[in-house]
């Protein structure tokens, strides 16, 4: 079976790819776990932190943004020691203000799905590359969201991040010819050739 380069021949990077990877996902829990873990990411590889995916859960109380939002520097201070996740400070500081930011999208934005889908229309953008080397590492659309999450306070949402995330909850599908997963259909296209 043919796939991405990028999935290389690890079991859960294939998994990850062949299941999750530009499937597009409209559930506000799942949304904040990605941007967490997208945000994780930032220096180290996307199979470091699918390995650690688990152990995050458990850490982070599966992802619950009421709970992490409330989060002491006690409970921090628990995480910092803790081997199963990237124990860098500002990554876990920053995962409990991205859990009070993303609850206040959806106190006003009725659902964070709402706020961050409207960077691509509410609609997932298929892009047709021939190449892996053709997909850019930021857009138009990644700045924007950037920007806005990056005014609202969040914290690692730079716009590689932001494209990286779009790509993980499928606002964009970057599989390109050849992969099984390549879909060649309607919607926004960008080609390289």
């Amino acid at each position: 079976m043919k796939r991405c380069v990028w999935a290389g021949d690890d079991p859960l990077y294939q998994e990850y790819h062949d299941e999750e990877w530009g499937v597009p996902s409209y559930d506000d829990r799942h949304l904040f776990e990605m941007l967490i873990l997208e945000g994780a990411q930032a220096g180290l590889s996307w199979i470091t932190i699918l390995k650690k995916r688990e152990n995050y859960r458990q850490a982070f109380d599966g992802f619950d943004a009421k709970k992490i939002a409330r989060y002491s520097e006690k409970k921090i201070e628990k995480l910092l020691l803790d081997p199963g996740i990237v124990r860098n400070r500002l990554k876990v500081n920053a995962t409990v203000t991205n859990a009070k930011l993303f609850l206040e999208i959806q106190k006003d934005q009725g659902s964070f799905s709402d706020y961050i889908w409207s960077f691509v229309g509410s609609k997932p953008i298929l892009n047709q590359w021939k190449r892996h080397e053709d997909i850019p590492v930021t857009t138009d659309e990644s700045d924007a969201m950037s920007k806005d999450l990056k005014k609202r306070g969040f914290k690692f949402v730079g716009s590689t991040i932001c494209y990286a995330y779009m790509q993980a909850v499928g606002m964009v599908d970057d599989h390109v010819e050849g992969c099984f997963r390549y879909i060649k259909r309607g919607g926004k296209k960008r080609n390289k050739d």
